[in-house]
């Protein structure tokens, strides 16, 4: 793990020390009261290799949405992120879902559940970048060749979307999308070396149009009881399915570290929006990071240094971890089996089978100015009812309570 730079470190001991754990949650969390604000991010894995077939499995009765479903019924946020939730022009997957799943009662979830505000947009996964960005020599091509050479991997466009769902509405004409910046422009930004050659990955001709983000980001303000804030959203390559000259880790960082030079103070011309519209986030604005970074702070594959300075960003509130029992059981679980984990076992958000094991992926960081009132991941133990409906995903919804 790189060392983080000497002025943040000095930032970084300047604040209180973050508590490493809360209490195991519930497998039932009880809805927040008025005067807090729960939010939430869940990668739901409700996408299609196909294009439209997130909608046919809508359409018909999806077991798997009913039990991504049944979990919001059961925490109930007022704010949610979905990562992994293919994104189509006409919203209609978005549609189906809340209609036929979210706002129907479902088996061990609890009573239907409506949002009257929602937001998605378009992703760079899936779409054609007519560049060789695999460098096998081949622009596009079938399945996974295809894929690699999209903006971002996948094969369709929308393949691996975002949509956020909300109680309270929306400033749809003041969001913000970073889906157009290019990568280069980030500041200390280096194109990949492919070691066995000593030359840079991406071609003098690509590099420059290669965009950062392999879905897009977003920050969408949210007009809440307590005035607005700032859901800022994103869903970082997995760093890995790369080579020695790692790619996405690399990519994986400077997305993650986007939402570091967002929220610091000063003149940023290159951060610019889709828009046009450049700067970062104002310095009194509340805010809270969502999503599933696919990077956990010192375990498995990535940069651990840019998920860590982004935790402990001065504008990012210290609070207990979220923790779960279900996780903390399936941590330990892989541990008998070899499978070591250096974090807290109960602090893991997803189980990613037998070679990679239980890590830390998905986050919700709010901003200092909220009161932090508790928060979990919604993992229960194996042996709970609640246990067949968990496991709709790979990860596990996560959620925090806010005091508004």
């Amino acid at each position: 793990m790189s060392t983080l730079p000497i002025f943040r470190l000095l930032l970084a001991l300047s604040l209180p020390l973050a508590m490493s754990a809360c209490m195991h949650a519930t497998p039932t969390p009880a809805a927040p009261a008025d005067a807090t604000l729960r939010v939430a991010t869940y990668n739901t894995s409700l996408y299609a290799d196909q294009a439209g077939g997130l909608i046919g499995e809508l359409e018909g009765d999806s077991a798997h949405a009913r039990k991504i479903a049944a979990v919001l019924q059961q925490v109930r946020p007022d704010l949610v992120l979905l990562n992994e939730f293919d994104y189509d022009p006409a919203q209609r997957a978005a549609t189906l879902f809340q209609r036929k799943y979210l706002e129907m009662a479902q088996p061990g979830g609890g009573q239907p559940l409506h949002y009257a505000y929602r937001y998605t947009g378009p992703v760079n996964t899936g779409v054609p970048s007519g560049l060789d960005l695999d460098s096998d020599g081949v622009v596009g091509g079938q399945g996974r060749a295809r894929g690699n050479d999209a903006w971002g991997f996948g094969l369709h466009p929308g393949q691996y979307g975002m949509l956020v769902l909300s109680r309270y509405p929306i400033d749809a004409a003041a969001v913000r999308s970073f889906q157009l910046l290019k990568w280069s422009t980030f500041p200390g930004a280096h194109n990949p070396v492919d070691p066995r050659t000593g030359k840079p990955w991406y071609s003098a001709h690509a590099w420059p149009q290669l965009r950062l983000s392999s879905k897009s980001h977003w920050d969408v303000p949210v007009r809440t009881p307590g005035g607005v804030v700032h859901f800022l959203v994103s869903h970082p390559t997995p760093p890995v399915f790369d080579g020695p000259e790692d790619r996405n880790g690399l990519r994986n960082a400077d997305e993650i570290r986007l939402w570091t030079q967002y929220l610091t103070p000063g003149d940023q011309p290159w951060l610019c929006d889709d828009a046009g519209r450049c700067g970062g986030l104002q310095a009194d604005a509340r805010f809270v990071i969502a999503g599933d970074l696919n990077n956990d702070p010192v375990d498995g594959d990535g940069h651990h240094e840019a998920i860590v300075e982004l935790l402990e960003h001065p504008r990012v509130l210290r609070h207990p971890t979220p923790t779960s029992a279900g996780g903390e059981e399936t941590a330990r679980g892989y541990a008998a089996k070899g499978i070591a984990r250096r974090g807290a076992p109960a602090q893991v958000t997803g189980d990613f089978g037998p070679k990679a094991g239980a890590m830390r992926l998905d986050y919700v960081l709010p901003s200092v100015g909220f009161s932090y009132e508790g928060g979990g991941v919604f993992w229960p133990e194996s042996s709970s009812p609640q246990a067949a409906i968990a496991d709709g995903s790979d990860h596990h919804l996560v959620w925090a309570d806010l005091r508004l």
